[in-house]
């Protein structure tokens, strides 16, 4: 595998992985507090999509980077071995 690189979306996609733990940390006691199923299924589809739009941005900016060493020639085989493997995630 390539070296890790910090990307330029690394820091939005933790404080939209941060505000999706606090919505989670919401929903445990929204079940906690008996509150309606309803209301619990539409905070769970909230921390759902945060998380699928943060899954998203993280593979999307690597496979960015992955294609754009191995254009410009500044990658090598494991550049191909890097992209192949994320690609599992999608």
């Amino acid at each position: 595998m390539t070296e890790h690189h910090i990307h330029a979306t690394h820091p939005d996609i933790v404080k939209r992985l941060k505000r999706a733990n606090g919505h989670l940390q919401s929903v445990i006691a929204m079940i906690e507090g008996n509150r309606p199923c309803t209301d619990i299924a539409q905070q769970l589809h909230a921390v759902e999509k945060a998380i699928l739009q943060a899954k998203r941005t993280l593979i999307q900016d690597h496979i960015d980077h992955c294609l754009d060493e191995a254009v410009t020639g500044t990658g090598n085989a494991s550049t191909v071995a890097d992209f192949k493997a994320i690609t599992k995630y999608l």
